[in-house]
């Protein structure tokens, strides 16, 4: 081929791949109560959202719902805004105060159930931000399941002073102190 047909050839292609794309599109709007997941599991994620922070810690709190008739096991989660990022409870310490701790295991959502993520309770914990996270800011997740698969979901940054949870870098996981559950 020469030059000329070659530029032509090439800029169709790039048109009919940008219309493809477009008929991909969801016209769903992603908004905090309903955020948009995608999922090769059985499960959706609903109600998204993430503590806004300048840097150190975060949370993010949501629930994860599961359609299948067989309880699903998610193991972990990551996400670009945070070097660790670790499923955690929280529980009472030995002195009788509220401790967040990495769940060991993973957070099982049963069968037909549903697992709720709030402050002072089941989160997921982003410790180490690479970078503020600010209101309005959309944050991706990818959660683990125990079996291999796999749910991508987005939640929205917001500002939150309601638990007055105590993040401060350097804790390690688990000697964080939660606040009491409301």
């Amino acid at each position: 081929m020469t030059k000329r047909k070659v530029i032509p050839v090439v800029s169709i292609l790039a048109a009919a791949s940008l219309a493809l794309v477009g008929c991909g599109q969801s016209n769903t709007p992603n908004t905090t109560a309903q955020s948009a997941s995608r999922s090769s599991q059985p499960l959706t994620v609903s109600d998204t959202w993430i503590k806004a922070a300048d840097s150190g810690m975060s949370a993010a709190f949501g629930t994860i719902r599961n359609t299948s008739d067989k309880d699903v096991t998610v193991v972990s989660a990551a996400a670009p805004v945070a070097t660790m990022v670790e499923l955690h409870e929280t529980v009472m310490g030995p002195d009788g105060t509220m401790k967040m701790q990495a769940k060991q295991g993973g957070f099982v959502i049963p069968a037909k159930g549903e697992l709720k993520l709030e402050p002072g309770a089941n989160h997921i914990m982003l410790m180490d931000l690479t970078k503020p996270v600010q209101a309005g800011d959309q944050v991706t997740f990818d959660l683990k399941t125990s079996d291999g698969g796999s749910v991508t979901f987005t939640a929205q940054a917001k500002d939150f002073t309601g638990a007055n949870e105590n993040y401060t870098a350097g804790e390690g996981s688990g000697s964080a102190p939660a606040a009491p559950a409301k």
